[in-house]
């Protein structure tokens, strides 16, 4: 018993260099996202729909590319995925300085895209498998909040960046920005791939149950592996929900400096600053509710506060109201991305991490998508302030169907794959191999 007592500590090395990996990914990526609306629409005087379709393509390309990434990952070309992701991603920013059209800019939109979902799958699989499990809940909404506070602040610097110092000095943030997490990822992938050759020279000694456990990372560690996992059906409902509350979002981040001119705001993209405020205050705490309560406790509140920031949000006038509007939203997206996220790597085996991932990330981007152009009609149709109250809409419909469906399936109580003991030994296996002991030695006591 004594050689299963394996510590379960959280913020290791590696788990810290993958949370910078991911914020500087997803930053660079948000850097360009929200102001390149308003850039498109004064440089090429688009309208509201093509503004939208540099969101719109932008995120299928990158749910294509996640398709083949998830099965790359299974088959241990993880660092692959990481490195090409990265080049493509950095030469399609560079790019961006020789687009003198749409149609150019939509182009380098699509393959960014295509770098991006290849690159944005691997760190939260390399993460889910070297967080605890006994943690998880903890340890992915604090990786989690890597991509939040990322989405959050990368909007504020590149509006600020665009109306101080133009595009062309934007562009090259961004691309410096995507250069610096190469040589983080080339130490954690070389110090990776280290541990995991001694890990399967380790894993010859152990019994046949716990080597099988051991090899079934799929960040790198199954390359020999040829069975073929089927689609998890349990996926489908955390799929749906996270697509609904992206589409909240999509709103956000494509049309929020818009309708901070018609609203005749100073700052609009000071929303983000105290959404990032609210993200960082509830993550920790969201973590550990999601580990003792799962996710109801978190789901049903935190899809209120969506809606009421939403509606403060088409009201807001003056400043004050805009950074109200923007904490309360704050606290309901903190607590619920990373919610679900968890949600959807507890019901797959490890073999499965990689598509639980690429399916959260997927209907992220599929819902910031929707959002954009579902929104965008609906804006131009009426107004940026119609357009939010319209929004709201979605966090109703994300309640009826978690309501109604996760009682029908009992999704209210995640149980946990079996598999996912893999990493380490958690507190509910300790506790079942003492009852087992105790049950065999109760008819020694009769």
């Amino acid at each position: 018993m004594k050689e299963q007592s394996v510590p379960v500590r959280l913020w290791t090395t590696d788990f810290i260099l993958l949370m910078l990996c991911n914020f500087l990914l997803f930053l660079q990526l948000h850097m360009i996202v929200s102001p390149l609306p308003s850039y498109v629409q004064d440089r090429f005087q688009a309208n509201a729909f093509q503004v939208s379709l540099f969101t719109c393509l932008f995120a299928l390309s990158a749910i294509a590319a996640r398709l083949y990434s998830a099965k790359a990952l299974e088959k241990g070309l993880r660092n692959a995925m990481i490195y090409i992701g990265l080049s493509v991603a950095l030469l399609a920013t560079l790019g961006y300085y020789f687009a003198a059209g749409i149609a150019v800019l939509l182009l380098l939109r699509m393959v960014f895209g295509v770098g991006f979902g290849m690159s944005s799958t691997a760190f939260p699989t390399m993460a889910s498998d070297i967080v605890p499990v006994k943690r998880m809940g903890e340890g992915m909404g604090y990786f989690g909040l890597s991509t939040s506070l990322a989405m959050s602040m990368g909007p504020i610097i590149g509006v600020t960046l665009l109306q101080g110092a133009g595009f062309v000095t934007l562009m090259l943030c961004t691309a410096g920005v995507i250069a610096v997490i190469y040589p983080l990822s080339y130490s954690l992938t070389r110090r990776k791939a280290d541990r995991t050759s001694k890990g399967a020279a380790n894993a010859a000694n152990q019994p046949l149950h716990q080597s099988a456990g051991m090899t079934a990372s799929v960040s790198g560690a199954n390359t020999g592996s040829t069975v073929k996992t089927p689609f998890n059906r349990k996926l489908i409902l955390p799929s749906v929900l996270n697509g609904l509350l992206s589409i909240t979002y999509g709103g956000l981040v494509g049309f929020i400096v818009l309708f901070g001119k018609e609203a005749h705001l100073a700052n609009p993209a000071l929303f983000f600053l105290f959404n990032a405020l609210a993200v960082l205050l509830v993550r920790p705490f969201a973590g550990r509710i999601y580990d003792s309560k799962g996710p109801k406790a978190l789901l049903i509140p935190g899809a209120v506060c969506i809606a009421l920031g939403l509606i403060m949000l088409s009201w807001a006038t003056t400043m004050p109201i805009l950074f109200a509007a923007a904490f309360v939203y704050g606290i309901g997206y903190g607590s619920m991305q990373s919610s679900l996220q968890t949600w959807m790597i507890q019901v797959v085996s490890p073999a499965q991490r990689g598509m639980a991932n690429g399916m959260f990330l997927n209907t992220l981007d599929l819902g910031i998508a929707t959002g954009a152009l579902l929104l965008g009609s609906i804006a131009s149709l009426t107004s940026y302030t119609e357009m939010y109250r319209y929004s709201v809409l979605f966090m109703v419909l994300f309640l009826l169907i978690y309501l109604i469906q996760g009682k029908r399936s009992g999704s209210f109580q995640i149980e946990t794959h079996p598999l996912l003991a893999h990493t380490h030994i958690p507190a509910a296996q300790d506790a079942a191999s003492k009852d087992s002991m105790d049950t065999e030695s109760e008819p020694e006591k009769k």
